[in-house]
């Protein structure tokens, strides 16, 4: 096997990376990276400091030949090299659209769900205390609502959110949504029917449930954050 995926399966970014990968169904092994701290022979093949990191062995073994650091990196060249199915749109406007709905998962949505909902529930669970579930609800009721709104108007009438087909851009917003759920559930679907849908759908995937048993049996039991932050 070429391709070996190093990083925590909790991480978002592995998810995608992961995911992305089942769904062109290319083989690949996982190595899991404790990050906290970083072993210094990641830091050499990571130079931003952050998983996931993929090595392909058929281009080097050792060192930094034949890894590639950031997940949107290694999809775009999991796409190259192995191009069946597509999971980035053939037209050019539907490719720039896909690409920026990645960016904005991996940068808008990513920071305030990691920094204001996943590491203020899991963190301190991790070292044993409670939660701090104040945080979490805060976030919840006052920065996410904003980023619900966009994606559920750009999924409106749509199964897809760029050229038709499942692509990159639903797997990425797939991937922070699905993190959201795993600690705090997800948002109220009465009010934004189409992004659970989405989400929904995405999840229960093939693709997905590899990674999700793993999270589901690290995580736990969530928190329901509509009902902390008051709906």
């Amino acid at each position: 096997m070429s391709l070996i995926l190093y990083g925590a399966p909790l991480s978002p970014f592995v998810r995608k990376v992961d995911v992305f990968l089942r769904e062109k169904g290319v083989e690949f092994e996982t190595e899991s990276v404790n990050i906290m701290p970083m072993p210094d022979w990641f830091k050499e093949i990571s130079p931003a400091r952050r998983i996931p990191v993929l090595r392909d062995v058929s281009v080097g073994k050792e060192g930094t030949a034949g890894t590639l650091p950031d997940s949107s990196a290694i999809c775009a060249f999991a796409e190259r090299k192995h191009p069946d199915p597509a999971l980035y749109p053939e037209d050019a406007f539907e490719l720039g659209r896909a690409t920026w709905y990645e960016e904005w998962a991996d940068s808008e949505l990513a920071g305030r769900v990691g920094m204001g909902i996943f590491r203020p529930i899991m963190f301190p669970r991790f070292a044993g205390k409670e939660s701090d579930v104040e945080t979490a609800a805060k976030t919840w009721r006052e920065s996410l609502p904003s980023l619900f709104d966009y994606i559920e108007g750009e999924l409106a009438g749509k199964e897809f959110l760029a050229g038709g087909a499942l692509s990159i851009a639903d797997i990425a917003v797939a991937c922070q949504m699905t993190n959201l759920e795993l600690v705090a559930g997800l948002p109220d679907a009465t009010r934004w029917p189409n992004l659970v849908r989405h989400t929904e759908r995405l999840r229960d995937r093939p693709s997905f449930a590899p990674n999700l048993a793993i999270c589901r049996k690290v995580i736990g039991e969530s928190i329901d954050l509509e009902a902390a932050a008051g709906g």
